[in-house]
């Protein structure tokens, strides 16, 4: 286990229990960043996970993916939910009190606090312009993947209306078992479609990350044509180590943003991607390549 995959994890774990955050409001949040940025092709439109970036503050990370022609920062806190806001930018996937990665809604008993979190925390996002939040399914810890699949239904369920009703789309996300997250029981497709086909809301819907489902399934354009209905959200990291986008791993990323952008994907792609050298070269150069 990494530095980093400890960092995410602690983040998401701090996530489960947050509630509203008194006096966040937005009436100096719509100051752009003052420098010229690149204007995009805009087919894709990209965004950055900020856990990859923690040694530069939140608001120079901002700024500088303003510059660069991002339109949102990932995997913020509630707190945190107004800073893009300063930069022309948004939250394009908060963290809502959506459980953690090994204790979700695979288990009834999680339900309960998750729906009491997402009840105070997706008002706050519609209010703030974040149009997505996280959530996931949980480790199996013996459990079969059919009766998981069965109290995931039951638990976004609950929640969907409070998605519907105030306009942001809850995200399960898939992951790895093979090599990040041992156990995690959201970590095929064909399981989380499944899932999302039963609650049938379009505010329910997977986050595709396209480095976990490149180590757990390959065959990535197809997968995400036969899906793209139900995928609400990407995230990217070079296969094999989750580092730069480039010619050192596996995937062929401009090839499989023309597969996303021909599907008139319209929501966000974020990169989730550990830099090995100067950090926000490396977020450009990915920006630039999936820029299709």
């Amino acid at each position: 286990m990494t530095n980093h995959q400890i960092s995410r994890r602690e983040l998401i774990k701090g996530a489960a229990a947050l509630a509203v955050i008194p006096g966040i409001g937005s009436a100096d949040a719509q100051t752009p960043s003052d420098r010229t940025s690149i204007i995009r092709k805009g087919r894709i439109r990209q965004s950055v996970c900020r856990w990859c970036y923690e040694s530069i503050a939140l608001d120079e990370l901002c700024s500088s993916a303003a510059n660069i022609g991002l339109k949102g920062i990932d995997l913020l806190q509630p707190e945190e939910w107004s800073v893009p806001l300063r930069h022309g930018l948004i939250c394009t996937m908060g963290y809502a009190g959506g459980g953690d990665i090994g204790n979700a809604l695979n288990r009834v008993e999680n339900h309960r606090a998750i729906e009491e979190a997402f009840r105070k925390n997706i008002p706050l996002a519609a209010k703030l312009s974040v149009p997505n939040v996280i959530t996931f399914s949980g480790n199996r810890r013996g459990m079969p993947d059919e009766e998981g699949a069965r109290n995931t239904v039951t638990g976004l369920n609950r929640l969907k209306k409070i998605a519907e009703d105030n306009g942001v789309t809850i995200n399960l996300e898939l992951l790895n078992s093979r090599r990040d997250h041992h156990d995690y029981m959201a970590d095929h497709t064909a399981w989380g479609v499944r899932v999302v086909q039963d609650v049938d809301s379009p505010r329910v819907k997977l986050l595709y990350d396209i480095y976990h489902m490149q180590i757990m399934e390959g065959d990535l354009i197809q997968t995400i044509r036969d899906n793209i209905q139900w995928i609400g959200h990407f995230h990217t990291g070079g296969v094999p180590g989750r580092h730069e986008l480039n010619n050192q791993q596996e995937v062929q990323w401009d090839g499989v943003m023309r597969a996303i952008a021909n599907l008139d994907f319209k929501d966000y792609v974020a990169h989730e991607f550990v830099p090995t050298g100067d950090p926000l070269t490396s977020l450009r150069q990915a920006v630039d390549l999936c820029d299709v």
